[in-house]
């Protein structure tokens, strides 16, 4: 099943597309790579989910915050591609959640983008990746994903 016609089955909705806020491109294409810029826990109503995981935000809410940002991440490929169909595979994923010092399980908060990679692309949306913590992020978001995807 294509990855269009899996959002439609999962009634997945994607929030707009993000603009950066800084000085930088959502995404920049290398011959068949295109690597997303990171991006935050953006909702279809424009809001973010923001929160140190393991302090304001339980490992449950810091892995919804990262299949949120695995929402626009697909947005901001879908608007630069035109469709996800063009999508290959993931190549890799580099996963950064906004956690309390003593929190220790990064890889599970992450899953929650990796899983979704994989409801929308099968098994090619299981790509390489790391999942770490840091002392903040921009804007207190709780989690902030980049990642490169080939495509045809």
């Amino acid at each position: 099943m294509s990855a269009e016609a899996k959002l439609i089955e999962l009634k997945l909705e994607l929030p707009p597309a993000p603009k950066p806020v800084a000085t930088y491109v959502p995404c920049v294409q290398v011959q068949n790579l295109v690597y997303v810029s990171g991006h935050g826990p953006l909702k279809v109503d424009r809001s973010l989910i923001t929160g140190v995981v393991g302090a304001d935000l339980t490992e449950e809410q810091g892995k919804e915050a990262a299949r949120v940002t695995g929402l626009a991440i697909l947005a901001t490929l879908k608007n630069y591609l035109g469709s996800l169909d063009r999508v290959v595979r993931l190549v890799k994923a580099l996963g950064m959640v906004n956690a309390a010092p003593d929190f220790k399980n990064h890889p599970v908060v992450i899953n929650g983008f990796s899983d979704l990679m994989v409801e929308v692309f099968g098994e090619p949306g299981k790509g390489a990746r790391s999942a770490v913590g840091m002392g903040s992020l921009p804007g207190n978001i709780s989690v902030e994903i980049e990642a490169i995807f080939e495509v045809k």
